[in-house]
Parts: C-alpha cells; sequence; structure tokens
C-alpha cells in the first residue's frame, strides 16, 4: 500500500495543490494521498497563520469528491512546531508496516531540506517525490548529497502541470474583493466568503 504524504499550510487550499495531488497519485500509482495541515509550521514563523479549523474544514471541502483523498489532523492536533519528520513516524504507526510513505514537496522546499529537522532520517523512513513549481527549478541534487548523502537515491520527480496559484494571492483577492472563482473549490469559496476569512491582509 502506496500513500502519499502532502502537508502544508494549506491557507487555504486551492485548485493547484489538488490537481498536485491527483498528478502524483495517478503518476506513481498510490493508493491514496492524506493531507496533513500544519500546525505551527517552523519555516513560516514570520506570519499569521488562519486558525486550525478553517484550515481543516475547507480541506474537508475540497477533498469530499474524491475517494482517494484523505485528512489527517495529526500535526494541528499537537501543540508546538511542526517537523514533517515527527509526522511521518507518527502516520507510519497510524497506518501500520504495510504502508509505504510517499512525502509530496515542491521542488523549492526540496532546496531547503538540509535545514529540515532530521533530513538523513527523514529520506530513510518516507520516499521524498519532488515536484516542480512556477518559477523554481529543480536544485542540484549534488549540492544537496553533501548534506545529505544518498539523497538521490531516495527522491522521485514526477512532472506536474504548473498551475500558477498561490495561497498567497487568494488571500490578497480576497482582502481586495476581487473574485477568487476557479482559484479554489466553490465549496471553499463559499466557506471563505461565509466566515469572512483574509479580509485583511
Amino acid at each position: 500500500m502506496n500513500i502519499g504524504v502532502f502537508g502544508g499550510t494549506f491557507d487555504p487550499i486551492h485548485l493547484g495543490h489538488l490537481i498536485v495531488a491527483e498528478e502524483v497519485r495517478a503518476s506513481l500509482g498510490l493508493t491514496g494521498v492524506v493531507f496533513v495541515p500544519a500546525g505551527q509550521p517552523w519555516l513560516k514563523d514570520d506570519r499569521s497563520i488562519s486558525p486550525a479549523q478553517h484550515r481543516v474544514e475547507m480541506i474537508n471541502l475540497a477533498i469530499a469528491d474524491n475517494p482517494h483523498f484523505k485528512l489527517s489532523t495529526t500535526e494541528v492536533d499537537k501543540p508546538g512546531p511542526s517537523y514533517t519528520v515527527d509526522t511521518i513516524s507518527v502516520l507510519q504507526q497510524q497506518l501500520g508496516t504495510e504502508a509505504k510513505l510517499f512525502f509530496l514537496l515542491g521542488s523549492d522546499a526540496l532546496s531547503e531540506l538540509p535545514q529540515w529537522k532530521e533530513p538523513s532520517r527523514l529520506i530513510q523512513i518516507c520516499q521524498l517525490v519532488a515536484f516542480t513549481r512556477p518559477g523554481f527549478a529543480p536544485p542540484p541534487l549534488e549540492s544537496l548529497e553533501s548534506a545529505i548523502p544518498s539523497l538521490s537515491q531516495r527522491v522521485t520527480f514526477v512532472e506536474v502541470p504548473q498551475i500558477n496559484i498561490s495561497a498567497t494571492e487568494i488571500r490578497r483577492r480576497v482582502a481586495q474583493g476581487a473574485s477568487i472563482h476557479q482559484l479554489v473549490p466553490q465549496a471553499v469559496e463559499r466557506y471563505i466568503l461565509e466566515q469572512g476569512l483574509y479580509l485583511t491582509t
């Protein structure tokens, strides 16, 4: 059983996230993809993040019609900073030894991997799946190998459609009263408007 793990703040989840997850799932023949909204992401201490309950509900609404997509609240249920290596360990315990985990991350995040907590242990307990993002070239693995030996053997690169949608832009558009139609699922758009999210930047 091969399971994708897709982490992020998802503030808000948008169509770009869903397209990436489905493309990776189909390309690698994964059984499913688990979305893991971050609790307190240590790399994003410089900005406030919407309360977890809103981000969780938006994911629930966004994935409701895809039987291959699931939600895990592993990170939002625990206090303190969220670290991928800890999250993967918890998910492995929850899913059992028969599950092989594939962690999805953008090529920009891959270049930051040496800064993460215990990156060498991370690549031992899961396979990394790096996907291209608009404006970010894949990092040279040779330079990362010096910091994380054997990394190249633990990364699979997947080409995905280049959908240039960002959560930052969505929040900005909402604050300015602009339309976010076709950027997020309709149910998520309705939730954002009903809850009055992102009205100030």
